[in-house]
């Protein structure tokens, strides 16, 4: 089994393009699903908010939008959010990987590289787009201020920097290059196993 990082930037097309190997038959987990799932009525994180951050439930299930403000409000309650979603994501990623029967797997993690998950893959592919593109995709989703997209930003590594660490560099500024690039760094990886 290949572990491939799949990683980028907010807004780079990183969801589009993790289907594409999905649609190639790599088996895909997703971080900032597995969060969603963590979040969702009777995940796994729900009861440590209960204790942690009782305001963060509504409706029994943990709300992000609540959590924000909480960040907002004491920085410090990162940290204790972190200590508690990190390690439920780590067992939903290892649960993952022991039922995985595919070939390739792909691992969606955003910060990979800012939380030296790279460091556990066999390679890393890093989606890219110019940054207009990238601003203008984010903004039209309408979930969020340039202000606030800026803030993201800041916190991420530089789209340069995950590009020159990355193995498989793949553009997303067209579908059809996307997927011809996707296609690429698959039959690539298969070949590789089939001669070791």
């Amino acid at each position: 089994m290949f572990l491939l990082g799949l990683t980028g930037s907010i807004g780079m097309g990183k969801s589009t393009t993790a289907q594409m190997f999905a649609d190639l038959g790599c088996a895909v987990w997703d971080a900032d699903a597995a969060v969603h799932r963590l979040y969702s009525v009777g995940g796994a994180a729900v009861a440590p908010f209960s204790s942690a951050f009782p305001t963060a439930l509504v409706d029994g299930e943990v709300s992000r939008a609540i959590l924000k403000e909480i960040i907002a409000a004491d920085p410090t309650a990162l940290r204790q959010i972190e200590q508690i979603v990190h390690p439920l994501v780590s067992q939903d990623r290892t649960a993952f990987l022991k039922a995985a029967t595919a070939d390739i797997v792909v691992l969606d993690i955003p910060l990979l590289f800012e939380t030296g998950g790279d460091a556990r893959m066999d390679a890393v592919a890093c989606v890219t787009v110019d940054a207009e593109i990238q601003q203008a995709r984010v903004l039209a989703r309408g979930t969020m201020t340039p202000s606030q997209f800026e803030a993201i930003l800041a916190k991420q590594m530089p789209n340069d920097e995950k590009c020159a660490r990355a193995d498989y560099v793949i553009h997303t500024d067209s579908l059809e290059g996307t997927r011809a690039e996707v296609s690429v760094v698959v039959a690539e990886i298969r070949k590789s196993l089939t001669d070791a």
